[in-house]
């Protein structure tokens, strides 16, 4: 071997032993990381397998989808409130705390635990409206932003470029042409659904907008799998809707749109606004640097309404887990029955002993889902789950077309939490989600009908129906569940 060929052998020699070296080092990062930041075990154990087992798929894929919190300090970025809504939120927490103990004894305990939990008092004077479908919900936000005196924020995942997007971005130049303080907040995964996007649009009209987490290239985003998935819409302070209407033909169901979609929506007055505001102003400030703050955001807002009410945010932050950890505090609270609705109906091993052991000491456990859902992977692995739930008497009904988006949840006849969340590991390990917590009678009764209406609407999923798929289905449905996680 000439020596020309023994330099060459050894510099290949050392750049191997050097590559080695880098991937012995960067598996040991990232197994680090993972045992230091993940609290999942069989999570844990499933990356780091990935990692040691195929390196370099394993690395990329953990660094691209499984880091899943950001770190957002909620106390840097707090608004400056004005001082008067400040001392008005101290009186009307002791005055909810009050009203719950005498007025819904039984779920005193469900109040502690969202105390604990959010860092939100519970606040009284509420008045809360369900609106259905965008065919109510769409002409009472575009009321607001057109009664709008001093500032709109609007903060939503999905804001299509079509017909309906078009209704709200004309509101919103008004609002804005006539001196009131308009800031949209945009999802940077939502704002793709489509084309143009609308935040292409919103400038051009010289509408303040922010994409939350944008990247002009999803794949070099560190936080390519988190999404703000909240819709919350705050006019002048004082009036706020949220829950789970994207803003999208699709959604006004009098208009006939090739894809419809029911949901529903909430109308909120009163103190608990506050909240709301605070919400949306975090997430703003978090994406632009600006502070809203003041009286413009955050005036003194009376009692109009016998809602005793809180916002409850959640995200991979400092809020992580608190909507999951709130399910699962209601579940235990529940005597008489809980009623479910969700699109996307993947809960994790724990929630469903949660219901299994709730529906086994006699609650009644009532689970609405679709029967086509828009999502045929998520179908498939909720079709893999179901089958636990129905062997401990939880029950079960598949809504029919259109595809229902309705995000609810309803125990016994008093408490109401519905919002943007699902209950699938993304809402409630991945984004930023909100919800409202209510204690209120009547408005329960009221969305107690509207799940009763959804019910005589569909039909009773039965064990034997699930029993008897083929193998194949079921081999299908179990290999769609693996996924669920990042569905």
């Amino acid at each position: 071997m000439t020596d020309a060929m023994q330099v060459v052998a050894i510099d290949t020699n050392l750049l191997f032993t050097l590559i080695f070296g880098v991937e012995l080092v960067a598996q040991a990062v990232t197994v680090g990381h993972l045992l230091l930041s993940r609290r999942d075990v069989p999570s844990t154990v499933g990356w780091a397998g990935l990692v040691l087992l195929a390196p370099l798929v394993g690395m990329a894929l953990y660094w691209l989808f499984g880091i899943n919190r950001i770190t957002r300090k909620a106390h840097r970025l707090r608004p400056e409130t004005s001082e008067a809504s400040e001392r008005s939120e101290l009186a009307d927490e002791r005055r909810a705390h009050g009203l719950l103990q005498r007025d819904f004894p039984d779920l005193v305990r469900l109040g502690h635990l969202g105390d604990a939990l959010v860092g939100l008092p519970l606040v009284a004077g509420n008045r809360v409206a369900p609106l259905i479908d965008g065919d109510q919900a769409y002409p009472r936000m575009l009321e607001a932003i057109e009664d709008a005196r001093v500032s709109v924020g609007l903060s939503t995942y999905i804001f299509d470029n079509d017909a309906a997007g078009v209704l709200f971005v004309d509101a919103l130049e008004r609002a804005h042409r006539r001196g009131v303080a308009v800031r949209v907040l945009i999802d940077g995964v939502g704002q793709r659904y489509s084309r143009p996007p609308m935040p292409r649009l919103l400038r051009r009209r010289g509408i303040p907008s922010a994409v939350f987490l944008a990247s002009v290239l999803p794949i070099r985003s560190q936080y390519l799998n988190l999404r703000n998935h909240r819709k919350i819409l705050v006019v002048d302070g004082r009036v706020g809707l949220t829950g789970g209407l994207n803003i999208r033909a699709g959604c006004l169901l009098h208009t006939h749109p090739r894809h419809p979609i029911q949901d529903l929506h909430l109308c909120v007055e009163g103190p608990v606004v506050r909240f709301l505001v605070e919400a949306f102003a975090l997430d703003w400030t978090f994406t632009t640097g600006e502070r809203l703050g003041g009286t413009d955001w955050y005036p003194v807002l009376d009692e109009c309404g016998t809602t005793l009410a809180r916002g409850v945010p959640d995200g991979p932050d400092e809020d992580f887990d608190i909507i999951r950890r709130m399910i699962l505090g209601a579940l235990t609270t529940a005597r008489q029955c809980v009623r479910i609705v969700s699109p996307y109906f993947l809960p994790d091993q724990t929630l469903i002993t949660a219901l299994n052991v709730t529906a086994l000491r006699g609650v009644d456990v009532q689970i609405l889902i679709p029967e086509r859902n828009n999502l045929r992977l998520v179908q498939w692995a909720a079709q893999a789950q179901v089958e636990q739930l129905l062997e401990s008497h939880c029950r079960i009904w598949l809504s029919p077309p259109p595809f229902d988006h309705t995000k609810l949840m309803l125990v016994d006849d008093a408490w109401v939490f519905m919002g943007s969340a699902n209950w699938d590991p993304r809402s409630l390990r991945l984004n930023f989600e909100y919800n409202i917590e209510c204690y209120d009678r009547v408005l329960a009764h009221r969305l107690h009908a509207l799940v009763d209406d959804k019910i005589a609407r569909g039909r009773e999923l039965l064990a034997s129906t699930l029993a008897g798929r083929s193998i194949p289905i079921r081999l299908r449905d179990g290999l769609a569940r693996l996924s669920s996680p990042y569905l």
